[in-house]
């Protein structure tokens, strides 16, 4: 059974991560010293997010463009805010897809890491389980 039981509650969820992220200063100026922004784009329900030190839109209102694209499904992206899954393990057996150059991809990888201390209380809220 699919973590996610809709797209509503795939953008509430990730976009309430990434609207608290954005909040944070130390948040917003990694991204903007490494002029990163990232478009994360969920299947399973459908749900895409896009993030940067400026914006956090959620849907149609996500851009097309981006520093980073990174594809995978809400399961997926569920199981590795949880710390279950290793991204270097979920890019290696394809169940994520990266666009963008690696150097950018490695900046990101640090900025992210509040998410994961968050992520756990924001889905349980919403219903979403471990």
């Amino acid at each position: 059974m699919p973590a996610f039981p809709n797209e509503e509650t795939a953008a509430k969820v990730f976009g309430e991560l990434f609207t608290i992220l954005a909040a944070d200063e130390e948040f917003t100026s990694k991204l903007r010293e490494s002029d990163l922004s990232v478009r994360l784009i969920h299947t399973k329900p459908e749900c895409t997010v896009f993030v940067s030190a400026d914006e956090v839109a959620v849907g149609d209102a996500a851009p097309d463009e981006a520093t980073v694209t990174i594809k995978m499904s809400c399961d997926t992206a569920h199981a590795l805010w949880l710390g279950k899954l290793m991204m270097p393990a979920a890019v290696a057996t394809g169940k994520v897809r990266i666009r963008g150059k690696v150097a950018k991809v490695l900046e990101l990888v640090p900025i992210l890491r509040p998410a994961f201390d968050r992520y756990p209380e924001i889905a349980a809220a919403y219903g979403i389980g471990a």
